[in-house]
C-alpha cells in the first residue's frame, strides 16, 4: 500500500527545518546503511546523534501523533525517530529493500520495519531527477511530492532515489512498527476506516450504519492487531 499524506508539516515549518539543517553539519549517508545497501547509497545525512537531529526528530513525531491519516494508515506500534538527508547533484540511491531490524541509536531497542516513509523538504521545481521509485504489487510508482508532504510505503518494497541531476534534495525519513504486520491487513483497515470518516461527515456519529462500521473495524483490530 502506498499513501500520500498531504501538509504533515506547513510551509513555515518546513521553512524552520531546512534552517535549522542547513546550520547543521552533514556526513555520508552510508553510516546508516547495511552491507548491501552501502554499496548503492550516495548521499548526505545529519548525524542522528546531533542536537538539532533530535530536537528536528521530535518536532515531526508530535506531528505524527496529531495526523489521523498517518495513524490510519500506518497503525503505528513504535516510529523510528526520523532521520535527515540529502542529494545533491549527481547523488542517488540504487534499488534496495530496508534492513528488517533496525536498533535505535542510544536505545535498548530493536523494531522491525513495516513501514516506510519519506517526508519531503525541498519543492519539486528547486531540483530535477530526485524521484523515490518504488515496485511493489501496486506496480512501479515515481513519487516526488510537495515540501511538506509524506508518502508510506511498504519496507518490504524495493525502492531507489534516481540520481539528481539539478539542484539538492532534503528530506526526512524513517520506519514504523505497525500494531498490524500484514500489509494487505493494513490496507483493508486502512480503508473501512477512510469510508467511516466519510460516512461521519455524511451522516452522524451515532447512525446506525457508522456505529456498525465501527464496531467491524476496531474487531478486526482486535484480531490482528500484535502488542
Amino acid at each position: 500500500m502506498l499513501i500520500a499524506i498531504p501538509d504533515l508539516l506547513n510551509p513555515a515549518e518546513v521553512r524552520d527545518l531546512r534552517a535549522r539543517l542547513e546550520a547543521s553539519p552533514w556526513v555520508d549517508g552510508k553510516v546508516t546503511a547495511g552491507e548491501q545497501s552501502a554499496k548503492a547509497k550516495f548521499n548526505l545525512q545529519v548525524p542522528e546523534t546531533s542536537p538539532v537531529a533530535r530536537e528536528l526528530a521530535d518536532r515531526i513525531l508530535r506531528a505524527l501523533g496529531t495526523n489521523p491519516e498517518f495513524i490510519s494508515a500506518a497503525q503505528p506500534l513504535r516510529v523510528y525517530p526520523p532521520l535527515f538527508n540529502r542529494y545533491d547533484t549527481g547523488m542517488k540511491f540504487d534499488a534496495h529493500v530496508d534492513n528488517a531490524i533496525r536498533g535505535v541509536t542510544g536505545h535498548n531497542l530493536r523494531i522491525r520495519t513495516d513501514v516506510s516513509a519519506t517526508l519531503f523538504l525541498t519543492p519539486p521545481e528547486d531540483y530535477d531527477g530526485g524521484e523515490l521509485i518504488i515496485e511493489d504489487t501496486f506496480g512501479t510508482q515515481p513519487v516526488k511530492l510537495p515540501a511538506g508532504h509524506m508518502v508510506l510505503y511498504p519496507s518490504t518494497s524495493l525502492h531507489k532515489v534516481a540520481p539528481v541531476t539539478r539542484g539538492s534534495r532534503w528530506a526526512s525519513f524513517f520506519w514504523v512498527q505497525s500494531m498490524v504486520r500484514d500489509d494487505g491487513e493494513r490496507r483493508l483497515l486502512w480503508e473501512l476506516d477512510t469510508a467511516i470518516r466519510r460516512l461521519r461527515g455524511e451522516l452522524s456519529d451515532d447512525h446506525p450504519s457508522v456505529r456498525s462500521l465501527t464496531a467491524t473495524y476496531h474487531n478486526l483490530l482486535r484480531r490482528w492487531a500484535e502488542l
